[in-house]
């Protein structure tokens, strides 16, 4: 019997020993309580006016945050702080994904500074194996409004087009660095009415930097209506044109957002009418990269167990490699360990996103997180369970 079949035969998103193999019984009950906490909708509804009234009147309220919430879903405030947190991770054969969460900018130096500091994960990333992917939100590299205003096909005047020089330069000088560093890069998804932009210059990136391998990825939103068709036309122009297309495939984050917005404004919502038809689209979605895997890099950025189980089986049943080279499975630090850790273990190919950054500067991200696992139906309540569950193995096999 080979290694893979063994591996499949024993393959099990319960396995809690190996989901919880790096935590020890204080981090265990770190979480629980964490988990409990987010549950009660106590961090979405109350915690950001009562933390942002504590830092504008200088409560010590940041190391709290920062031996809480911040050490459970981010690595560090540095880069080098990171360090010990992909150690770990490498230890159960999951790879990093830095992601510098530093968000709300609106100056040219600001856009700068991030830009360098991207720079920065991609050295590390050339020197250390165990990071394999670089990250940026555009709207870290350049205004909202300036995005939005190119989307909509406004006219820019003669500044603003060369500012928005300047962003797709900064985008360009993170991509090239990737490409000359043989880093992989993600351009994460944003508002459906800035989208179209940000799609325009992913696509100019991968013509230049994914001719003989994926390099860029783009984000595929799988909950707006239109996204699967604009994979399969994105594929068809990368087979056409020469260029490895990547593809970071999503459900999506901004739903309420957008229908809110869709009803204000009084034009079709882009957002798909249940969650059915997002998950139909995504798996559709699925096999079709696996379908052309060999012009396609796929990264399945998803905390479903079943989509996470149907891409794996389907690289089992199209005999591939666990270790594909174009097959990514990705989770959130601090999320769905039962996933990631469970998945790596059976041999497929799983990287972590690890935010990091001053602890004040991230706590927008930190808030979306804890927002994200109340709103995802039974997020956290799957997270408590397994955690109990392993609590349980632990006592018994004392």
């Amino acid at each position: 019997m080979s290694q893979q079949t063994e591996q499949r035969d024993t393959f099990s998103f319960e396995n809690t020993e190996i989901a919880f193999r790096s935590k020890s019984n204080r981090d265990l009950d770190k979480a629980y309580w964490l988990f409990k906490i987010i549950g009660s909708n106590f961090l979405t509804k109350v915690g950001p006016p009562i933390t942002n009234f504590a830092l504008k009147i200088g409560l010590p309220i940041t190391g709290i945050i920062r031996n809480s919430i911040f050490n459970h879903f981010c690595g560090g405030e540095t880069i080098e702080g990171c360090l010990p947190a992909i150690g770990r991770l490498a230890n159960q054969r999951v790879e990093t994904i830095l992601d510098y969460s530093v968000e709300g900018e609106e100056a040219e130096v600001a856009f700068d500074e991030t830009c360098n500091e991207l720079l920065r994960t991609v050295e590390y990333a050339q020197r250390n194996p165990n990071i394999s992917f670089s990250v940026f939100k555009p709207t870290g590299l350049g205004r909202f409004s300036l995005f939005e205003k190119v989307n909509a096909n406004i006219a820019l005047d003669e500044e603003e087009k060369r500012e928005y020089n300047r962003v797709k330069q900064r985008i360009d000088r993170i991509c090239k660095a990737c490409h000359d560093g043989n880093v992989r890069v993600l351009i994460d998804a944003e508002h459906s009415w800035i989208q179209d932009a940000i799609d325009d210059i992913a696509r100019d990136m991968m013509r230049v930097y994914n001719r003989t391998a994926p390099v860029v990825y783009n984000t595929y939103q799988l909950y707006r209506t239109d996204k699967l068709a604009a994979l399969q036309a994105d594929y068809y122009l990368a087979e056409t044109d020469g260029f490895f297309l990547g593809a970071k495939l999503v459900r999506g984050a901004y739903m309420e957002i957008e229908r809110e917005r869709a009803e204000e404004l009084g034009y079709l919502s882009p957002i798909q009418p249940d969650k059915e038809a997002t998950d139909r689209d995504y798996n559709l979605a699925t096999h079709f990269c696996l379908d052309h895997v060999d012009r396609i890099g796929m990264m399945a950025g998803t905390h479903n167990e079943t989509s996470c189980r149907l891409l794996a089986e389907e690289i089992d049943h199209r005999q591939l490699p666990h270790n594909h080279p174009h097959l990514y499975f990705a989770q959130l630090l601090g999320m769905s360990d039962n996933l990631s850790f469970n998945l790596a273990e059976a041999g497929y190919r799983v990287a972590k996103y690890m935010p990091y950054g001053p602890v004040k500067a991230v706590m927008p991200y930190l808030f979306r997180r804890a927002q994200e696992n109340t709103s995802v139906a039974g997020q956290t309540g799957r997270e408590l369970s397994l955690i109990t569950q392993e609590k349980k193995r632990r006592k018994f096999n004392k």
